[in-house]
């Protein structure tokens, strides 16, 4: 069976991949910018645009404005409001990035953080975490996310190429299921151990950003940043990678070390955010898909388009989340669920994926 491929037949470029690059790029900017101005208004706490839009002006160095907010409305803002939507920007684009990485790296376009058992690998070594009552420190969670995320990654890769030669589709997706499963279980008995940490361990499952201020911002921000810079140094890589490990070797690229860095370089990633916002499914999935669909399959185009995107879709599917049952929140993985599982049934019956 050969690796998975686009159907025959389906676009290279998308109506968007058709505007001049300047165009393009002011498309995926408004969108993520709208986004974040959406996220930062919607509330209960009656912020205007133009208060935002001062208040981010007077906080300029040098620069002194009278936006008229109360203390109230400033705390909001930037205590609430501000870090929030900052978090799910890197959240999002984090795992965009991470889904359409994944799906180079293995040449299949079903591939993706959560298909992968990255995040139930990573969802173990965060409940563990989580279990010992922050007494491993702060930087605690998201490195046992992040060994839970690797080894859980590593498994399923070992596992699809004993089984497949870690080129069929199916198997690697079933050897991705198998070994979230098996994490899933191992994490049911933590909670069940650890029965006084259920509450914060079920409310990180179904998914949530913070509301604490900067400081999940600040923990996960080293971890993506270097995650982005990596990937997206390799992202022409990739490309060249889509045409065979033969070709890419004769073209004097060591296959395999490039892909177990992007590999581990997409992993860390996934578990620093999952680490701090829970599991929130298909971001990885739905969102480079859309991108190939508007922009074209070029990994140099899809990377930072998917990451931009990525930002602004999470972004809303908060305001939804924190919107649809006001006063009360919907688990951000409720929304992106949602939304992700038709999708994602609609990638299958349209036939775009070939085994």
């Amino acid at each position: 069976m050969t690796a998975p491929t686009v159907a025959a037949g389906a676009p290279a470029m998308g109506a968007l991949g058709r505007l001049p690059a300047p165009g393009r790029w002011l498309v995926a900017v408004g969108a993520l910018l709208g986004a974040l101005l959406i996220g930062v208004l919607v509330g209960p706490a009656g912020l205007t645009v133009r208060q935002v839009l001062l208040e981010l002006v007077d906080a300029l160095p040098g620069v002194a404005v009278d936006a008229g907010t109360s203390a109230q409305q400033q705390a909001i803002l930037w205590q609430i409001r501000l870090p929030r939507v900052v978090l799910g920007a890197l959240v999002g684009a984090t795992l965009a990035m991470a889904g359409a990485t994944y799906q180079g790296v293995f040449r299949n376009p079903l591939a993706d953080p959560y298909l992968l058992g990255v995040s139930s690998g990573a969802g173990l070594g965060a409940t563990l975490a989580l279990a010992q009552g922050g007494s491993i420190g702060p930087f605690g969670v998201p490195v046992l996310a992040f060994a839970g995320g690797l080894v859980a990654v590593t498994a399923t890769y070992l596992l699809g190429s004993t089984v497949g030669g870690g080129r069929a589709t199916t198997v690697i997706l079933l050897a991705g299921v198998a070994v979230a499963a098996f994490f899933a279980a191992v994490q049911n008995f933590v909670q069940q151990w650890y029965d006084d940490s259920l509450r914060a361990v079920y409310a990180w499952m179904l998914g949530r950003l913070s509301t604490d201020g900067w400081s999940d911002v600040v923990v996960v921000l080293p971890y993506v940043a270097v995650c982005w810079v990596l990937v997206l140094l390799h992202r022409r890589t990739l490309d060249v990678l889509a045409v065979g490990d033969v070709e890419a070797s004769s073209l004097g690229i060591d296959v395999g070390r490039v892909r177990l860095l992007l590999v581990v370089t997409a992993t860390l990633g996934t578990a620093a955010v999952v680490s701090v916002s829970g599991l929130i499914g298909f971001v990885g999935i739905v969102v480079p898909h859309a991108v190939r669909l508007l922009f074209g399959v070029s990994y140099r185009v899809l990377l930072p388009m998917a990451m931009l995107l990525g930002a602004a879709f999470l972004v809303v599917a908060d305001v939804a989340a924190r919107s649809v049952l006001s006063p009360a929140e919907l688990p951000i993985g409720v929304v992106t669920a949602i939304v992700g599982a038709p999708f994602f049934l609609l990638v299958l019956r349209r036939g775009r994926v070939r085994g």
